[in-house]
């Protein structure tokens, strides 16, 4: 564990691509198997489930600690993070020891998800007897499944690949799916044969960068292809040996939640996996998101619900066909074989082709970008025609031209302290726009802001303070913001009525007073353009 902890100390200290990409060798060139294949399952994004409720853990340091449970509530409100709380109030260790990663996991932490309270309580005071430091901040947030650190699942890949000598988009499209960290599974992951054994295994998916340039910059039109970016989630569609999986973008396998889709594509071809969007089709066009988002995490949907929000999946590409990789192929050479694939498909399917966009120029093709609103898309992905498919994000052949955000001017009206490195600064707001001379709350934004803008609305929040609920401070309704966001739609669990769409604070609006700010009927009236 105390290997891990450096580890995590030495990722979380630096911002430098090879400095994490360093730390990661040294790290994988020493452990041993066992503990290798944890730390790449936990630095790729997987974290366990939560083993202790937080609030039980909480109260439990609180108790050791001897402190009262108002001054706990204010350590936490400093820390800002749970885990970091506990880990700093806990008397040291006594009787500390340098047991393995894997050992913790497998031998201490898994067993506590079916361990009675008063035995679990035991355990977790046991172990802080014997961790540390760093060491006993990672069990922390191993505990509460609350663990991140700043590295690139890519850095991670890349790192495994420097050791042995392979393509790291072979190490990524190895650990892709249900990836589990077993000593033998570390060793597979690094073999130098270059296989993958498919079975459900989906691919590293590709991912397009944001255009921030004129497209007019990225050459001659004929030379990309244009589709609409559908409004939906990411997903992998694959038949091998008679099966079908449906994979997200986040790796989940969603056949539950997806019987329609899962029954289309028992249909395909053996040795066939699709990329595409998967969406909730009505009418002859996609549905608004909030209809997708009935269809995600159920286990069993109904038969009214698959009538009432019908999945479809919009397929943009062709990864394997015939039991063989397709993605060394250029981009015009997959839509081929994926037009082939497509055509056998029975009247009413809900596996669609995605359709491209056709126009004499960019002038021309920035005109149909207007339409995207009332199509109920985000905008059009640019794909370069001789592209093979990548691994992960990469600059150049695939970029994201996104309609232009909506925006509002809104008031700050209640705020809250950050978490992590921000958990000393008061940077999670609450915003307002006014109903007959009232401020109604519509939505919380938390980035956007520069730091020097972050210290200056923090002063002004500590000053201006009106009243505080718990750890929310009521602000004097003085800072105006705009805000932007993708979408909106009516919601009856808002005070408002309308629920946003990733909403972030596009600027400050210092030139303008509170009265000036937008109001909910404007809100109400973009509803139309936000399907």
């Amino acid at each position: 564990m105390k290997r891990f902890a450096r580890l995590f100390a030495e990722l979380d200290g630096t911002n430098s691509t090879l400095g994490k990409l360093a730390a990661l060798e040294r790290y994988f060139r020493e452990a041993d198997h066992g503990d290798a294949a944890w730390a790449v399952w936990f630095l790729t994004g997987h974290r366990p489930r939560q083993v202790v409720p937080s609030r039980q853990m909480f109260a439990l340091a609180g108790r050791i600690a001897e402190l009262p449970e108002w001054l706990m509530d204010e350590c936490y409100e400093t820390v800002g993070d749970l885990a970091e709380t506990v880990a700093h109030v806990l008397p040291a260790a006594t009787q500390p020891t340098d047991h393995s990663l894997s050992h913790w996991i497998e031998a201490r932490l898994l067993p506590l998800r079916d361990t009675p309270d008063e035995a679990r309580e035991a355990a977790l005071q046991q172990a802080w007897s014997e961790l540390d430091g760093t060491a006993r901040l990672v069990w922390n947030k191993l505990i509460t499944g609350e663990f991140r650190v700043g590295v690139m699942a890519r850095t991670v890949t890349r790192a495994l690949g420097n050791l042995v000598g392979i393509d790291p988009a072979v190490v990524a499209h190895r650990l892709a799916g249900t990836w589990h960290p077993t000593p033998e599974n570390f060793r597979a992951l690094l073999s130098a044969d270059g296989a993958v054994a498919l079975g459900s295994q989906p691919y590293p998916m590709f991912l397009a960068h944001a255009l921030t340039e004129p497209p007019a910059s990225l050459g001659d039109i004929a030379d990309w292809q244009v589709e609409w970016k559908w409004d939906g989630i990411r997903g992998q569609l694959i038949k091998r040996g008679g099966q079908v999986w449906v994979w997200s973008r986040g790796e989940e396998l969603i056949n539950d939640a997806f019987p329609d889709l899962v029954a289309a594509a028992s249909r395909l071809p053996d040795g066939t996996v699709l990329d595409g969007e998967i969406v909730v089709w009505r009418e002859e066009r996609v549905a608004p998101f909030n209809a997708l988002q009935q269809r995600l995490g159920r286990k069993t949907p109904s038969r009214a619900l698959l009538e009432r929000a019908p999945a479809a999946f919009i397929a943009y590409d062709v990864l394997e066909q015939g039991g063989r990789d397709a993605r060394a192929l250029m981009l015009v050479e997959r839509r081929a074989l994926l037009e082939q694939l497509l055509s056998a498909q029975i009247a009413g399917s809900p596996l669609r082709l995605s359709p491209l966009i056709t126009a004499t120029g960019w002038d021309d093709l920035a005109a149909q970008r207007v339409a995207c609103r009332e199509l109920g898309v985000e905008g059009m992905m640019l794909k370069r025609r001789d592209a093979p498919y990548g691994v992960g994000r990469m600059r150049g052949p695939w970029w994201k031209w996104k309609i232009e955000p909506f925006t509002v001017d809104a008031v700050l009206m209640y705020a809250q302290r950050g978490h992590g490195k921000r958990a000393s600064l008061y940077t999670d707001y609450t915003f307002g726009v006014w109903d007959e001379g009232a401020l109604v709350p519509f939505a919380k934004a938390y980035s956007g802001l520069t730091d020097a803008e972050i210290r200056s609305v923090d002063d002004y929040i500590r000053s201006h303070t009106l009243e505080k609920f718990g750890p929310v401070r009521v602000v004097s309704p003085d800072i105006v913001c705009e805000l932007a966001f993708e979408g909106l739609q009516r919601s009856t669990r808002h005070k408002s009525g309308i629920a946003v769409r990733f909403p972030r604070i596009a600027r400050l609006r210092q030139d303008k007073k509170p009265a000036e700010a937008d109001t909910l009927q404007a809100l109400h009236s973009l509803l139309g353009a936000g399907r």
